[in-house]
């Protein structure tokens, strides 16, 4: 590198790997971890979260559950982050902390490279011409990937239309539809597109913020009304800007089972839950407008990661309960299993410690004992 006095050319995965030798046995099993498999993982013992997989190194990484996080925001997550006694605590221990969800830039950022290199692969297809629109819809409840498509739209992607789609917990769509009033005082779904069911979309705190001239003080107020009343209106200039790029619509489990049904006996596509969802707003969409400017639907999971939800779409009768559904799924579609889900054969959960969000703060101590 320019400005070092001493260089030399190094073999950077022996020279790693005698670093890992020197270190503690944790270091040294991540390393052999990483190697051999890149990603093994536990099922996560809670059962309202049977359908997530939590991905986990031997050592090095301690999965904590956060009871109603999706139901009621990331304000408790985010706040371990800021609270200057845990950072204290953190500290002392040698440890930082990071979200691994849309929070965390460091999510969301490469996201924004999905909808530039789905442009080119339309390009090279030759779908659209260099400079064509299109329109991008997205499955969300947190507004993380959907924003990434509205960063790439101000980087040069030529998006139109950015269509939001949400399950039955449809707070996004109703702000859109309304004209710019977020309310969460309403009841909350559990539905078969999980990772959507959230009543407070962190990101779209990002998208005002962005919107408004970078206007913080106006922002605060309206998460300061959140907060409070569980609501809060966008001026109506603000929304003007937003109502001209977004789009929203929502669907029930009984559209998204009909939809993973229809794409697959007509397309021969399997579509897990929440892609299903945004094909049937997209549909909606369509139908509703008349646009038929070419669209990127994201497709944001596997269909195996959900295999209860999507057999039973597809009319079968789910019979074994864990990593069974997977091959049960596999022998129905003929799709195969994603290595890193039939790796889990055989796994016991390594982790069953569920947590209120009262108490989110008290994991730093937890963490001084591992």
């Amino acid at each position: 590198m320019a400005g070092n006095r001493m260089q030399k050319e190094i073999d950077l995965l022996s020279f790693l790997s005698r670093v890992t030798e020197k270190n503690t046995k944790h270091y040294r099993s991540d390393f052999l971890y990483d190697s051999k498999n890149l990603q093994k993982a536990a099922q996560a013992a809670a059962p309202e979260e049977r359908c997530f997989f939590w991905m986990s190194r031997p050592s090095g990484t301690w999965c904590v559950l956060e009871r109603e996080a999706f139901i009621r925001g990331s304000s408790a997550v985010k706040k371990i982050f800021t609270d200057k006694d845990s950072i204290r605590k953190l500290d002392e221990q040698g440890m930082t902390l990071s979200s691994a969800n849309s929070i965390n830039w460091g999510r969301l950022a490469p996201q924004i490279a999905y909808y530039v290199s789905a442009y080119c692969d339309m390009l090279n297809r030759g779908d659209i011409q260099m400079g064509d629109a299109i329109n991008v819809c997205v499955p969300t409840g947190n507004f993380g990937n959907i924003l990434a498509a509205y960063f790439a739209k101000q980087m040069g992607v030529p998006i139109a239309k950015l269509i939001c789609a949400s399950n039955e917990n449809n707070v996004l769509t109703d702000f859109f539809r309304s004209g710019g009033t977020y309310d969460r005082n309403r009841p909350f779904h559990t539905t078969i597109s999980p990772s959507m069911d959230i009543l407070i979309s962190s990101n779209l705190e990002r998208l005002l913020f962005l919107v408004s001239g970078y206007n913080d003080a106006m922002v605060a107020d309206l998460m300061k009304q959140l907060n409070e009343t569980g609501k809060y209106s966008v001026p109506a200039d603000v929304f003007e800007t937003i109502g001209s790029q977004f789009e929203g619509g929502f669907c029930d489990d009984a559209q998204t089972k009909q939809t993973i049904a229809q794409l697959f006996d007509e397309k021969k596509y399997l579509a897990d839950t929440h892609t299903a969802v945004a094909v049937k707003v997209y549909e909606d969409y369509r139908a509703r407008t008349g646009d038929t400017t070419p669209t990127v639907i994201a497709s944001t999971a596997s269909p195996f990661k959900f295999c209860q939800s999507v057999i039973s779409a597809l009319g079968g009768t789910v019979s074994g309960d864990g990593t069974e559904l997977l091959d049960q799924l596999h022998d129905m579609t003929g799709a195969p299993i994603p290595a890193p889900l039939a790796a889990l054969s055989g796994l016991k959960p390594r982790f069953d410690l569920v947590i209120d969000r009262e108490n989110i703060l008290n994991t730093v101590d937890l963490l001084g004992q591992i």
